[in-house]
């Protein structure tokens, strides 16, 4: 068993969450199997009127998603979307998957993630149906595990966990955010543990790359710590899925468009946004 442990706090409809996703690549890639994951749902909004009494309007929200993949380079279609919509029934999707086909919970967590970002509706069935099917999952028995009390339980777990942020999170207090029972934590925000003596340390919000490796550095000096990959081709090799230029940039370690160019020789592009995602040939 790894000795640190990483729960993070996300939600598929956060664009913070799905811009962080390129460092929290390059951790794994850095860091492999001496850094177990975990994954809770914060639950941004539990309905879509609620997002629209905070002010959120499709309108707001499209001009928030041109600046966030402005300024963080990750594929965001930028249209304006016939209304706002929750991330409860995906954030259920997920806690159903990590309940009954725990292997499968990331893939579905990221696609339910690119299909949002991609302007599908995400509270929608068939959205998340379709996530499922590309996560090989039986979307129908994903649905049944989603309604199932467990799963409800969990799920709100998750939520209250996330609303009772550490005492140290406190101290970067603009990196959490507001509910009606005081503060909790914005996606993504990490838990990191240290198992051998239970050290714990909150890392809330998003946060540049370094921040994490000074982190991980000072918390356990010792973990071993891969070289950037040679090639883009080995980095999705790796990935096993679809992954955003800035992704493999940033696990590279390479600029954006040395990237983008290099991996127009060896990969095919989906287009999303001012981006894409990025498949190898076959």
């Amino acid at each position: 068993m790894a000795d640190v442990c990483i729960t993070q706090f996300t939600d598929p409809a956060c664009p913070w969450a799905y811009s962080a996703e390129p460092f929290r690549r390059r951790l794994r890639w850095t860091f492999g199997e001496e850094i177990e994951w975990r994954s809770r749902m914060v639950v941004l909004a539990e309905t879509p009127e609620e997002t629209v009494e905070r002010g959120f309007t499709p309108e707001v929200q499209a001009k928030s998603f041109a600046r966030i993949a402005r300024e963080h380079n990750m594929p965001i279609d930028t249209r304006v979307r016939p209304r706002m919509t929750s991330g409860l029934p995906s954030c259920q999707a997920v806690v159903a998957a990590r309940r009954r086909a725990p292997e499968r919970m990331e893939s579905l967590l990221r696609e339910l993630r690119v299909r949002h970002f991609a302007a599908e509706m995400i509270d929608e069935p068939e959205t998340v149906a379709g996530a499922a099917r590309a996560a090989g999952l039986d979307a129908r028995e994903l649905s049944k595990w989603a309604a199932e009390p467990e799963t409800e339980t969990e799920l709100r777990e998750d939520m209250a966990a996330a609303r009772k942020p550490l005492p140290a999170a406190r101290a970067l207090d603009h990196k959490l955010a507001n509910w009606s029972g005081g503060r909790r934590y914005t996606c993504p925000s990490y838990e990191i543990v240290r198992r051998s003596d239970g050290v714990r340390i909150a890392v809330p919000g998003f946060q540049p790359f370094p921040v994490y490796d000074v982190i991980a550095a000072n918390l356990v000096p010792g973990l071993e710590r891969s070289e950037p990959p040679e090639s883009v081709e080995e980095v999705l090799r790796w990935a096993d899925e679809p992954l955003a230029t800035q992704e493999v940039a940033v696990v590279c370690d390479i600029p954006l468009e040395q990237a983008r160019e290099e991996l127009g020789r060896v990969a095919g592009e989906r287009h999303v946004g001012a981006d894409g995602l990025w498949t190898l040939l076959a």
